[in-house]
C-alpha cells in the first residue's frame, strides 16, 4: 500500500470540492483518519454526521474518519448508508457538520469524502478544503481533551418525509422506472416512493446497491448509461423514467418516448414551479445551461443571475441572493429549502409532481422550455488550453452581433446560437458545449468550434 499521506499524494487527491482517488494507492483508511480529525480542528465541530455510499472500502474508510474525529474530540453521528443529499440532509436537520464517503459516479476502483459545514455550507479549496489538506500533511497534534462519542442515527424516514414535504406528487398515477444503477438511488428510492404508492407504479430497475456496478456505470450524464433505462420505459409504456448517478446526488429524465432530457429543461421546469410559489424570486443558473433558462425565468417574473460552472459557486451565489433555486448543465439541482444544497430525488419528484398535475406526456409539458438544440459537453485533448482559447476568441471578436465574456472560461453569444468553451482543471482538456435555434445552426457552429479546437498546430 502506497503512503497515502505523501504530499505529493496528497495534492494529486485533495480535488477542488472533495477528496478523490483510487482505492487503496490514493485513498485509504489512514487517510480517511487523518482527515476526520483534520476536518473537526479546522471547522471546529463538536459534533460531526457521517455517512457513506455502498462502495465496499466505504464502511471502513467511514468509520476511520468517524475514530480520527472522535480522538480530536468531536462526537460522531453515523447516519450509515446514504445519498449525498441524504447526508446534507442530516447535516441540516440535525445542524452539524458532515462528511460523506463517495466517489460519486466514478468506477469502482475509486472512493473519495464530500464535506460540509453545518447546515450543508460547501467545503471546497478555497473553503476551508485546502486546510485540512495542509492539516492532514502535517499531521494532528493530539486533542489533550476526553474523547468523543461515536453513535448511530437512522434519518432515512425523516429524509423522505422533508423531501414529500417540498414536493408532493398529486393528481393522476403515474408509472415511473428508475434506474439507479446499482447506487445509492437504490436506498434511497424504495424510502421515498413508498409513500407514493397511490401516486404512483414504481418498475425498479438495478436497485442492487452493489459498488462495483455489475450493469453500467453510474454516470447519466454519458448516453450509453441511459440506454437500459430507455428500453424498459418503452417496453412497459412508462410515463417517465428517472436515472441517477451513484451517490444519487444528480437526477437525468427520460420522457415516455424513451429520449434523453436536458438538464437545462428541466432547470427551467423546475425554476417556473418554484416562482409560482415565490412570485419575483431570483433563480441561479450556470454559464452553461440553455439561454432558455434565464429567458424563461425572466418571462415568470423572476430575476436569473448566471454564475460560473461549480457547486461552490452556485450555492455561494444563492446565499448572497437569497436564490430560491440553482440548475446546473451537470444535473445538479439546489434548493433554497433543502439548506441550498444538491439533491436529485427533489428535482425527480418536481418532475413527477409537474407531469402528475397534467394529462400531457411529459414530452409535451416539456416542449415549452426547450427553446434551443444543445450540443451536449465535447471534450478534446489540448497542450496549450489559453492559446487555443485567444485563438477562439480572436476569431469570433468584433463578429456582427457577437458578444465574448471570460466569466468562466470563453463564452460566446450571438442571436441564434451561443458556445462556451472551459479548460478542465484537472486535465489537458478544453470543454466544449453549443447551443443553436435548429439542428442546423448549433451542428455548424459546434463543427466550426470544433475544427479550431482540434486543428494541427
Amino acid at each position: 500500500m502506497a503512503d497515502t499521506l505523501d504530499p505529493a499524494n496528497l495534492r494529486a487527491v485533495f480535488k477542488a470540492y472533495d477528496v478523490r482517488g483510487t482505492v487503496p494507492d490514493q485513498v485509504d483508511e489512514n487517510l480517511a483518519r487523518a482527515t476526520g480529525a483534520a476536518f473537526v480542528r479546522v471547522t471546529g465541530a463538536a459534533t460531526v454526521v457521517v455517512g457513506h455510499d455502498m462502495r465496499p472500502s466505504s464502511p471502513g474508510m467511514a468509520a476511520a474518519f468517524a475514530d480520527g474525529a472522535s480522538v480530536a474530540g468531536a462526537d460522531v453521528v453515523m447516519i450509515g448508508l446514504a445519498s449525498t443529499d441524504q447526508l446534507y440532509f442530516a447535516s441540516g436537520h440535525l445542524g452539524h457538520p458532515g462528511a460523506m464517503f463517495t466517489a460519486s459516479h466514478n468506477p469502482a476502483q475509486y472512493n473519495g469524502i464530500k464535506m460540509c459545514r453545518t447546515e450543508a455550507q460547501p467545503i471546497g479549496m478555497e473553503t476551508g478544503l485546502a486546510d485540512i489538506r495542509d492539516l492532514v500533511e502535517e499531521g494532528v497534534k493530539p486533542h489533550g481533551g476526553a474523547r468523543g462519542e461515536i453513535s448511530e442515527r437512522d434519518v432515512l424516514d425523516a429524509y423522505a418525509a422533508h423531501l414529500l414535504g417540498l414536493a408532493p406528487v398529486e393528481g393522476r398515477r403515474l408509472k415511473v422506472v428508475v434506474d439507479a444503477g446499482n447506487g445509492m438511488a437504490g436506498h434511497t428510492a424504495p424510502a421515498v416512493f413508498e409513500r407514493l404508492w397511490d401516486a404512483v407504479e414504481l418498475i425498479p430497475l438495478y436497485f442492487e446497491l452493489d459498488g462495483t456496478f455489475p450493469n453500467h456505470e453510474a454516470n447519466p450524464i454519458e448516453a450509453e448509461n441511459l440506454r437500459d433505462l430507455q428500453a424498459r420505459v418503452l417496453a412497459e409504456g412508462a410515463d417517465v423514467g428517472l436515472a441517477f448517478d451513484g451517490d444519487a446526488d444528480r437526477c437525468f429524465v427520460v420522457d415516455e418516448q424513451g429520449r434523453a432530457v436536458s438538464p437545462s429543461t428541466l432547470t427551467a421546469l423546475i425554476a417556473t414551479r418554484e416562482l409560482a410559489k415565490e412570485p419575483g424570486a431570483t433563480v441561479i443558473h450556470n454559464l452553461i445551461t440553455s439561454r432558455a433558462v434565464p429567458e424563461i425565468v425572466a418571462e415568470r417574473g423572476g430575476t436569473a443571475v448566471r454564475t460560473r460552472v461549480g457547486h461552490s459557486y452556485i450555492k455561494a451565489t444563492m446565499a448572497e441572493t437569497g436564490a430560491i433555486f440553482g440548475g446546473e448543465h451537470s444535473g445538479h439541482f439546489y434548493f433554497r429549502d433543502f439548506w441550498r444544497a444538491d439533491s436529485g430525488m427533489l428535482a425527480a419528484l418536481h418532475t413527477l409532481a409537474a407531469l402528475a398535475e397534467t394529462d400531457r406526456p411529459l414530452s409535451g409539458l416539456l416542449a415549452e422550455y426547450e427553446r434551443y438544440v444543445v450540443s451536449g459537453e465535447i471534450n478534446s485533448t489540448v497542450a496549450d488550453q489559453r492559446a487555443v482559447m485567444a485563438e477562439i476568441e480572436a476569431a469570433y471578436a468584433g463578429a456582427d452581433g457577437v458578444t465574448t465574456d471570460r466569466l468562466d472560461g470563453l463564452t460566446v453569444t450571438h442571436a441564434d446560437w451561443a458556445f462556451n468553451v472551459r479548460p478542465s482543471n484537472t486535465e489537458p482538456l478544453l470543454r466544449l458545449n453549443a447551443e443553436g435555434r435548429d439542428e442546423a445552426t448549433m451542428a455548424q457552429v459546434r463543427d466550426r468550434v470544433l475544427a479550431e479546437i482540434r486543428r494541427d498546430r
